[in-house]
C-alpha cells in the first residue's frame, strides 16, 4: 500500500509583534509534530506564547544541508513538518532555500504559509516606488564582494531594499555616500512592528551624519530610492551647482566646515569631497562658481 507523503510547510512568523501571526500559521504549527527553527530558543518564545507543543529542532545556515535527508525521511513516512526562521519568511535572507530545492526535487510537496515580511513592510512605509524593487539582502562585510554589492546599489534604477546589522549601519551609509549616492532619498526602518519602532527619512548623507557614532539597536531595513537619475551626483549640472553654492557661501564669510556641511546635506557629496570643495572655494582668487 502506497503511503501518502507528508508536506513541508514554510511558515512565516512575526517580525516583531507576536500579534501579527496569522490564524493559518498557528493552525499549521499546531498540527505538525516537528518544527525546524533557525534558533530554537527564539522560536520557543513563540511556541510557548501560543501553546504549541511540537518538537523544536535546529536548522540554520551551518547545518541546513545535513538536515535534508532527515526531513525527506519524515515526509516519506507520511508526516508533515514545518520550517520557521527567527522572523519573517523562511528562505528570504534566512535558511530554507537550499532545503526547499532538494525537497521539491525529490518530489515532495512544499507549501508556503505567508505572513509578515520586513522587506515589504519597510518598502510600504518608505513611500518610494514599489512597482519594481531590488532586494539585496545583507551587505557583505568586506573585500571584493562588498565592493561588488555596493556597485549593484549604485547601478540600480529601482527602489533598493537591504538588511543590515545595527552595528554596521553607520559604515554602510558612509560607504554609500562615498560612492556618490549621498543625495539619494532613503529610509532607515528599525525595530519594525515593535515597541520602539523607528522610521527615519532623509538623504543618505543626512542619515549617515545622523547615525555616525550612534549606538543603534534592533533589526534594521534600509530602503533607497534609486528610481531617479537626478540623484546621481556625477551629473555635470549638479557639480556646477555645488561649486556655485560653495563660492557663494565662501564670499558670505562661511567657514570651510559650514560650507562642507551644507554641500553634504544639499548635494550629497562624500565627506572628503565636500571639504575639498569648501577649501578650494575659500582660496584667494577663487571665483564664484569656478573654484577648481
Amino acid at each position: 500500500m502506497r503511503i501518502e507523503t507528508g508536506i513541508l510547510y514554510l511558515v512565516s512568523t512575526p517580525i516583531g509583534n507576536l500579534g501579527d501571526i496569522s490564524p493559518r500559521a498557528l493552525e499549521t504549527l499546531r498540527q505538525v509534530k516537528t518544527i525546524y527553527a533557525e534558533d530554537t530558543r527564539r522560536t520557543q518564545i513563540l511556541t510557548r506564547h501560543f501553546g504549541i507543543g511540537a518538537r523544536l529542532t535546529s536548522l540554520h545556515a551551518h547545518n541546513e544541508r545535513s538536515r535534508v535527508d532527515e526531513i525527506k525521511s519524515i515526509l516519506a513516512a507520511g508526516n508533515d513538518c514545518a520550517l520557521v526562521t527567527d522572523a519573517g519568511t523562511p528562505g528570504v535572507s534566512d535558511p530554507g532555500a537550499s532545503l526547499v530545492h532538494f525537497v521539491a526535487e525529490a518530489g515532495f510537496t512544499v507549501v508556503a504559509i505567508p505572513g509578515a515580511s520586513a522587506v515589504l513592510t519597510a518598502l510600504a512605509v518608505s513611500g518610494f516606488s514599489s512597482d519594481r524593487f531590488l532586494f539585496l539582502g545583507f551587505a557583505p562585510r568586506k573585500g571584493r564582494q562588498r565592493q561588488e554589492w555596493l556597485e549593484n546599489c549604485r547601478a540600480a534604477r529601482d527602489t533598493v531594499v537591504v538588511f543590515e546589522s545595527p552595528r554596521r549601519l553607520a559604515a554602510l551609509l558612509a560607504d554609500l555616500v562615498d560612492l556618490g549616492l549621498g543625495a539619494a532619498a532613503a529610509c532607515v526602518c528599525r525595530e519594525l512592528t515593535k515597541l520602539h519602532e523607528e522610521v527615519r527619512r532623509g538623504t543618505l548623507t543626512a542619515l549617515a551624519d545622523y547615525y555616525e557614532g550612534e549606538s543603534v539597536r534592533g533589526e534594521v531595513t534600509l530602503v533607497i530610492d534609486r528610481t531617479g537619475r537626478q540623484t546621481e551626483f556625477d551629473a555635470a549640472s549638479d557639480l556646477a551647482a555645488a561649486r556655485t553654492e560653495a563660492g557663494r557661501l565662501a564670499k558670505s564669510g562661511a567657514s570651510s566646515r559650514e560650507i562642507a556641511q551644507t554641500l553634504r546635506g544639499e548635494y550629497g557629496l562624500a565627506r572628503n569631497e565636500a571639504y575639498a570643495m569648501a577649501l578650494r572655494a575659500g582660496e584667494p582668487g577663487a571665483e564664484e562658481g569656478v573654484v577648481d
